[in-house]
């Protein structure tokens, strides 16, 4: 399984589009095994530099509940558990867009360039500062993917993919603002109650 898994990584970051191309059959068992190595991968890794306080967790460190030698653990499970269950949503929502765009593979075929196109991210994402270089190609990957497994042109895979993740960071984007609007305006309306008359 180990040399399976070797020469999926090598493949999708040397010659992705073979590599897609010859993923077509692989099972379920496959394809989350792969996964979950590389997830397990992230997490530890993500756990070491956030106890050393580099990582972007570690960031957020003065706001984490103490907890002493069981910080690795639960940073270890929160990135193990949360990446499974941010990738299986994530790749459903894809998929509507896919669908939408005339994908008509399966879901699992979304799934499965969603999953695969991560590796890079997994396998690199962690590093400080360069990481997001890396989860900017694993994207370029998911397209390559969607583009494959979907039989769709590339111009399609690369609208639905900026789509699902156009979406999202609209709404971010309005609750944002929404929210700052909503202090500005609760803290005007103190200054002015508290005003003498």
């Amino acid at each position: 399984m180990l040399t399976t898994i070797l020469a999926k990584i090598k493949g999708f970051l040397f010659n992705p589009v073979e590599t897609f191309r010859s993923s077509r059959d692989d099972t379920p068992g496959t394809v989350l095994g792969y996964f979950s190595v590389l997830l397990a991968i992230d997490a530890v890794l993500t756990s070491v530099i956030t106890v050393l306080g580099i990582g972007f967790l570690g960031l957020f460190g003065q706001y984490l509940p103490p907890t002493g030698p069981f910080l690795p653990v639960i940073i270890f499970v929160l990135v193990l558990v949360g990446g499974l269950i941010w990738a299986l949503v994530i790749s459903a929502w894809v998929h509507l867009w896919v669908y939408l765009l005339g994908g008509r593979k399966g879901i699992f075929q979304t799934v499965k360039a969603v999953l695969y196109g991560l590796t890079p991210g997994l396998l690199f994402g962690w590093i400080p500062v360069v990481g997001f270089f890396f989860s900017l190609w694993a994207i370029v990957l998911e397209i390559l993917g969607i583009r494959e497994l979907q039989e769709l042109s590339t111009g399609k895979a690369i609208l639905a993919l900026f789509i699902a993740v156009m979406i999202p960071i609209l709404l971010l984007i309005l609750l944002a603002l929404y929210l700052m609007v909503n202090v500005h305006s609760i803290q005007t309306t103190q200054v002015v109650s508290s005003a003498p008359l």
